[in-house]
C-alpha cells in the first residue's frame, strides 16, 4: 500500500499577525489548522510556502519522510 505524504494535501495561506509579522496558516484535511509564525514579510512567508511545498514533494518521491517507530524495542519470546 502506498503512503503519502502528511503533507501532500495541505493548504497554505498567508496571514498577517498582530505584532506587523506575518504567518502562514497550513491545513491539512481531518486536522486542525495550525500557524507557522514568525516571517518579517509576506513575501518570506510565500518564499516558505514554496520551499514547504518543494520539501514535501522531494520527500513524497523519495520516500523519506517515513520515519521508524520509535520507542522500546520489542523483545521476542
Amino acid at each position: 500500500m502506498t503512503r503519502t505524504h502528511p503533507h501532500a494535501e495541505a493548504s497554505y495561506k498567508v496571514i498577517a499577525l498582530a505584532d506587523g509579522s506575518f504567518g502562514v496558516e497550513v491545513t491539512i484535511p481531518d486536522s486542525q489548522p495550525t500557524t507557522v509564525t514568525s516571517f518579517a514579510s509576506e513575501q518570506d512567508a510565500e518564499a516558505w510556502i514554496g520551499s514547504h511545498q518543494r520539501r514535501v514533494q522531494s520527500q513524497s518521491e523519495s520516500g523519506h519522510w517515513l520515519r521508524a517507530q520509535r520507542g522500546r524495542p520489542r523483545r521476542s519470546s
